[in-house]
Formats: C-alpha cells, structure tokens, sequence
C-alpha cells in the first residue's frame, strides 16, 4: 500500500511524537520534583550545585550568542541567492532557530539533573527498597534531558519544514542542523573543560596530597567537580546528540531527491521511536525485584529498556514502509534501519566489553600496574584504546555497504535515523549517570546524622552502573555521529555537484591530509586546555588549604585507631577529625572564617572560588577549538573548491573516528582499571595496594581528559564541519564552476580572497583569546610562584619552632610540640601566629605556618583571585 502525501502528512508522526517527548518530559519532572531533597546539609549542598551550574551555562551562553549572531550574519551574506533571493536569510534563521533548541534542551537537561542530585540521594535511604526508589528518580531525571533534546529537535524540524516548505528547504535546514551543532562543539569542550579541571584540580590536591576522601565537604574543588558532571555529561552529552538526531534527519531530506515518501520517513520512525523509548523508560523504572541487586542485574534492567525501545521501533518501521513505499523497496528500508540499530548495538556492547572492569582488557590494564607501575598502565592503557577501534570499524563499514546496496547512500541515512530512534531511552541511560555520581558524593558530604553508610553503598552502585553506561553511550554517540557524517558528505557532494573526486588530484589529496590532521589538533588544543585550567584550580585549592589547614585534618575511625593510637579513649561511631591531639567537635561540614591576602574575612571552604575558574577557564579556553572546527571547511572550501573540501571531510572522518574511539575507550578503561583496584582492597596488603593504586591512578588522571573531553568532542568536530559544509554547498559549488571541479593550473581569485579574508578573521580571533588568557595565565603563574614561596617559608618556620621548642624543652623528645601555628594577620610586617597542633603534628599531616613575605605575595595572591 501507497499513500500520497502533502505537507501535513510528511510531519505529522513526527510532530506528534516531538509534542508529546515535552509532555512525558514535564510529568517526569514533575515527579522528580515532588520527592523529598533531604536534610539541611543535603539541600545546602544541592544548592550550591545547583546555581554553579547555572552560572557556568549563564557565562557561557553570553558568549555564545554572540557567536550564533556572528555566524548568522556570515551565512546570510556568503549563501547564494540566485534561486532565492532570501535563502542566504531563511537559512541564518534555521541557523538560530537550531542554535536556540539546541542550547534550550541542553539547559533543560542540566536543570533537571541538579534537582534530582539531592533526591535520588534521599530515595536510597530506605535499606529495602532505596536501590530501585533511587534509580527510579534518577532515571526519570535522565529521560527529561533526552525527552527535551528529541522532542525540541523534532518540533524545530517539522515546523520549520512547513514554514519553508519548497525546493530550498533542505538547504534551509542545513542551517538548523549546523546551529544545533555549532552548540554542541562549545558545549561539548568547555564543558569537558570545566569537569576535567575540577576532577584533576580536586583530587591531586585533595586525595592524593591532602589526603582526605574523594567527595569530602570539606575539599574547595569538590563541589566545581560536581557541578563538572552536569555541565561536561549532561548539557554537553545532549548537545551533541541533539545534533546527530537532527542531522541525520536533514541528511535524509537531502538526499530523497524530492521523493515525498522518502522525506516523510525519517520524520515517522524519530516520531515513533520517542513513543518506544518511553515504553523503555517504564520497563527501567519500573523493573520488579531490584531491592538488592548487583551491577551486572542493573545492567540487564538498562538492556531490558533498550531492547525493548528497539523491538517496538522495528515493528512501527515495518507498518509505515508497508504503508509508504511498494513491497521491495519496503523491506530495503526496513533492513537499513534494522542494520543502524544493531550496529549501535555492537558498538555499545563492544565499549562496554572495552571498558567495564568485569571484562578482561580493562583488568589487563590493573594486571600492568601489577608487573610495572604507572609507565606500563599507560602503555597499556593506550594498547586497549587503539585495538579498540577494530569492531567499531568493521560494524561501521558493513553497515554502511550493506545500506549502500540496499538503498544508495540515503540507505546509509535512514539507517543513522533507526540507530538514533531509540534516542529517547538510550540518552537517558548516559544522562543519569551524573546525577547518580552527584548523589554518591553528596551522600559522601553530609553527616551520618541525614544519610547512613548503607545509602552511600546504594548510590555506590547506582555510580557504578552509570560509568558502565557512560562510556557506552561514548561508544554510541560517536558510532551516529559516523553514520550521520556519511549522509551529510554525500548530501554536500550532491549539492555541490561532485559526483565524483578523482583520489590523483593533488587539491584532493591536500585536502584529505589537512583533514586528517585536523582532528589531532582539536585534539591537542583541548587536552592542554583541560591542563592549563586544571593547574588554575590546583593553585586556589591550596589557597584554601593554606588559609584553614583543619580542611584537610585527618579522618580516623575505629579501624585506623586500632593500628595507630592517637588519643586514649575513641568513642563510639565516626569517623571523627583529629585536631590538637583531641576528637574534635569540628566535623567535615564546618566551616572557617579566616583572613585573605585582600585582609577581608573569607568563609572556607569557598566553593564559588573553584567554581569560578573553572567557569572563566572553560569558555576562555573553548575559543580557538571551536573557531578551528566551525570555519576550517569555509576557509578550505573557497581555497581549494569542493574537491578539496571533499577531501578534507573524508580526512577529518577517518581520522576523527579513529581517535575518538581510541581517546574515549582508553580513559574508561583507565578509569575503570582504577575502581577495580579499589575493589580488590582487603584482598592485598597495604605497600601492594598503595604502589599498584598510585599507578593506576595515574593512568585514571590521563585519561580523564582522554575520556571526557577530547574523545567525545571529536564526534561532534567531523560533524560540525560536514554541516557546516552542506551549508555552504552553493556557494562552494558556484565557486568551483568558475574554474572547474578543482583548480589544474591556479586558484580561482575570487575564491582565495574569501579565503583570506576568513582566516584573517579568525586569526585575529584567535590572537586576541590567547592575549586575553595569556594575561590571566602570567597573573595565575606569578601567584603561583609566590604561593610556592611562602610554602618553603613556612616549612622553615616550622623546622625553626620545633627545634625552638624542643631546646627549651630539654629533650629532643619535644620536637613536635608547637610545630604548627597558624596566620591570623597577613596584611601586617609581622607574622602574627599561634599555636594549633601540638605533637600529633605528624601523625595527622597537618602542619605549617603562614608568614608574610612582603606586599609582592599580597599583590600576587589578591591579583590571582580578582582573576578567578
């Protein structure tokens, strides 16, 4: 059966299915919002999250607004206008439109996940059914953020189709696509950016040199590291994979040659499948006998989800071709969409097999560190990061002939369509993971009297099977984005008229090496960012060590005190803080006011402090990665015409592919190699764990970049510039036809002056974000160098007091006594201190001496925090 379609028809499955993503979106909400955030310490904490976040997207999305302005404009001068004397207009307009939704689902999402941080924490408090209460209010928050970004994709969509509706109206939304996309490159960096400086930041200060846990209040980085999450794993996750759905749609359209059916399908399976995902999301949260499960039952109930989500959207694809196209062409279809689904399928069961410490590579990673410590970690680690890309390869590359067989390149189209059907439930899968990573750590903070040890057990768990999931959804996201670049490179050749490129042409092979290169230097640019931000952060969380040493005084429970006795009678419960040789009333909740180098009291720990360096950090640093991605194809394409920008998206693909698949694989498996060595604790002696813990540590520091910023980024840099290319298809090709398909004796004038002119803009761009950090940077680096300074000083002091102390004492054995004082003047030329440890100096590590050394480290210090 056959059906005629208009306007109306083509959208309306897939409007209904985008109004009714919102309305599920609103009810989840809704329950999620009425669940109980917990005691005070819990709400104060969830709070502070809360409006980090929102701070960070309200910074960065000022920057961005100029950016989508920019561009806008940019695409409304250079697209042509000899067919429409306003397309260069309606597609700036899509541009925005796209840019707009995109940022909308993204903030939604983070809004979501901050709320429910606190009340997933809360929901696991009941012992016998606060595993299945927490994963039920954490998976709903999960769905709103995916629920957000199909059914705003989908509506952008089809109502923009009808309102330009004609011949254009695929180059028009070209434009919707790149503004999508164009978001979730900023997005994606800056907020790898943001969490990876924040995660290096708190725990090389915190747990490794301060020595105190992971998620402690009382750690200044700890709360920017939670915030992190939100903002690197949630907004950007569903940035990027807003513009894989509607990218895939658009490549579709632009490849059904005006064929009614062949537009409208794309448009039904993403409206169905947001119905199938949400029968999945109610299979998850509604799973019976999950009170105490494992991590590999919980994975089941995700799988159960999914496969569910998938069967519905395969039967719902076999009723409309049936309905859209006559029988062969019926079934073609049909496979290609079940093809995309199981190559999706492999690659998530593949990176999960990679990456979960069940799984014999990641343990090969832990074996290393057994046999060689952190240099054969790394080796290692790398090992498994680049064999990884084997299956992914293979699963791509027959998917792709197979629809190509079946159905020329739109087959290889709707097939990215069928793997991104299911959106709905398996981003709601990788979305959760943060809020229940929040909920872990905020269980962590608070004190025993609001959440019990069990909970953070639970929400152990609940992390566990978001990391497992995260990294799957890794493998996912960057599997679509490769099919989805497919379609938009054939969609650009077609538009530009290439049919085909002759591989012996030297503008074709330049383009295919700058491609590939391209990638690598993104690459690059984010991983020194993640550094340089990282070490901003360092620096202001030993500020605060140093101003309140007690933030990182010891915490012993009964366990520690039985090996090494620090006072004569240890009470019941704890763990308890150790200070001046006594249990302390203090607990990891306290806070202390203290004097800074500007003389003004501060509260510490100051988490807005962290909070906002990495904020400025990020967008400072998100910059020049993005201008690379977003203009290398127009600066390219009017260089060497549209072979040359040909070659360069096949370059930038490979490549691109292959790295992020390497990038991504290797940090999950690193960081999963580390939580199996934790696993394995009580089963190995204190010297062992400690030496094979520190390597794989190590390994888990590297590839924390690897995995949450570079790695992901990359699937949305191949992207990027295949939209942005199909977006200026006209005029590239309208420059190519000037001279010919490529230049044989010289460039085309007119072509290289656009060319300059680009890149002039862009450099100087770029000349101007580097002057602008580098100030920030040479401030930070001063600061830094007097902070080190005072540090030595202080060592010498103590040195200097304690011998002080033990000559009048008599006996060496004094030599602790008085060790530690502490700053309570720093604006004065006197140190004015006083004495706040005695002899358990050394056992509880918390000791020094704050001393002014002049106005130079008054200056440094107050310059460096105006700065953050």
């Amino acid at each position: 059966m056959v059906v005629a379609l208009n306007d109306a028809g083509i959208i309306s499955v897939g409007l209904s299915g985008g109004i009714l993503a919102l309305l599920i979106a609103a009810v989840f909400a809704y329950q999620v919002l009425q669940k109980d955030r917990g005691g005070p310490t819990m709400k104060r904490i969830g709070d502070i999250v809360h409006q980090g976040a929102k701070s960070f997207l309200h910074t960065e999305y000022m920057y961005l607004t100029l950016f989508v302005v920019v561009v806008a404009i940019a695409i409304g001068i250079l697209v042509p206008r000899d067919q429409e004397n306003l397309a260069g207009l309606f597609t700036a307009i899509c541009f925005v439109v796209g840019a707009f939704l995109s940022a909308s689902a993204g903030y939604a999402g983070m809004a979501m996940a901050t709320s429910a941080n606190t009340r997933t924490a809360q929901a696991c408090k009941p012992a016998d059914s606060g595993l299945a209460a927490g994963l039920a209010v954490a998976f709903r928050s999960g769905a709103v953020m995916a629920l957000c970004v199909t059914g705003l994709g989908l509506l952008g969509l089809t109502i923009l189709y009808v309102i330009f509706s004609g011949d254009l109206v695929w180059q028009y939304l070209s434009g919707f696509a790149a503004g999508g996309s164009s978001i979730a490159l900023f997005a994606r960096v800056a907020g790898g950016v943001f969490t990876k400086a924040a995660d290096v930041g708190a725990d090389l200060v915190g747990k490794v040199e301060g020595d105190i846990p992971e998620d402690d209040a009382r750690n200044p980085g700890v709360i920017a590291d939670n915030v992190g999450d939100n903002v690197g794993d949630v907004a950007g996750m569903g940035a990027d994979l807003f513009e894989s759905f509607a990218g895939s749609i658009v490549a579709c359209g632009a490849l059904a040659g005006g064929d009614q059916a062949r537009v409208a399908l794309p448009f039904w399976i993403a409206g169905v499948g947001i119905f199938c995902s949400f029968v999945g999301i109610l299979v998850v949260i509604n799973f019976p006998n999950i009170k105490s499960a494992g991590l590999e039952k919980l994975l089941w109930v995700i799988r159960a989800g999914i496969f569910v989500a998938g069967g519905l959207v395969l039967i719902a694809t076999i009723i409309f071709t049936q309905i859209l196209f006559e029988s062969k062409e019926a079934w073609e279809l049909f496979f290609c969409v079940l093809i995309g689904l199981v190559a999706g399928i492999i690659v998530g069961v593949f990176t999960e097999w990679c990456t979960s410490f069940t799984y014999a590579p990641t343990q090969s990673i832990y074996n290393a560190a057994k046999k060689g410590g952190a240099a054969t970690v790394i080796i290692q680690g790398l090992g498994v990061g680049m064999l990884s890309v084997v299956v992914p390869t293979f699963a791509l590359g027959i998917s792709i002939l197979a629809c190509n067989e079946l159905a020329d390149l739109y087959g290889v189209s709707i097939a990215a369509v069928g793997m991104l059907s299911t959106l709905g439930i398996t981003l709601a899968t990788d979305a959760y993971g943060p809020v229940a990573d929040n909920a872990g750590g905020i269980a962590e903070m608070v004190p025993e009297t609001e959440l019990t040890e069990d909970v953070r057990e639970r929400t152990d768990l609940l992390d566990s099977l978001g990391n497992t999931t995260a990294a799957t959804g890794k493998g996912f996201a960057i599997g679509s984005a490769v099919l989805t670049s497919v379609g938009l490179i054939a969609a650009f050749m077609q538009q530009a008229g290439v049919d085909t490129v002759n591989l012996k042409h030297p503008v074709v092979l330049t383009g295919t090496l700058i491609g590939a290169c391209m990638p690598f230097v993104f690459a690059a640019l984010t991983m020194l960012s993640v550094g340089k931000s990282a070490q901003a952060v360092i620096f202001e969380v030993r500020r605060q060590f140093y101003l309140a040493p007690e933030l990182k005084a010891k915490l012993y429970t009964h366990e520690e005190h039985e090996k090494n006795p620090l006072v004569a009678d240890f009470p019941a419960g704890g763990p308890f803080l150790i200070l001046d040789g006594q249990i302390s009333d203090k607990t990891t909740s306290t806070t202390y006011t203290r004097k800074n180098a500007k003389g003004e009291n501060e509260q510490l720990p100051n988490y807005d402090a962290a909070v906002a360096i990495c904020t400025s950090s990020a967008v400072e640093e998100m910059v020049i990665p993005g201008a690379l991605a977003v203009f290398s194809p127009a600066i390219i394409g009017f260089l060497l015409g549209s072979w040359g920008l040909t070659g360069l998206l096949v370059g930038s693909l490979t490549s691109g592919f292959m790295l992020a698949i390497t990038m991504s694989n290797a940090g999950g498996a690193w960081d999963n190699a580390k939580k199996y060595c934790e696993s394995l604790k009580k089963t190995m002696s204190e010297e062992d764990y400690k030496n094979w813990h520190d390597a794989v540590v190590a390994g888990d520091t590297v590839g924390d970049p690897f995995k949450d910023t570079s790695g992901p980024a990359l699937n949305i840099l191949i992207k990027l510039m295949s939209v942005v290319s199909l977006v200026l298809a006209g005029v590239i090709k309208k420059q190519s036809d000037s001279y010919g398909v490529g230049p044989k004796v010289g460039l085309d004038a007119s072509g290289v002056l656009i060319a300059i002119i680009i890149f002039l803009a862009v450099f100087i761009l770029c000349v101007l974000s580097v002057i602008h950090n580098g100030k920030g940077s040479k401030r930070r680096a001063e600061a830094s160098r007097v902070f080190d300074a005072k540090v030595a000083a202080d060592k010498e002091a103590a040195k200097a007091a304690a011998e002080a102390a033990a000559l009048e004492a008599g006996a060496g054995g004094g030599a602790g006594v008085g060790a530690g004082v502490e700053m309570t003047n720093l604006g004065g030329d006197e140190p004015a201190a006083k004495p706040i440890v005695d002899a358990a100096d050394d056992a509880t590590g918390h000791h020094g001496v704050e001393v002014t050394i002049g106005d130079e480290a008054e200056a440094a210090v107050a310059e460096a925090e105006k700065d953050a």
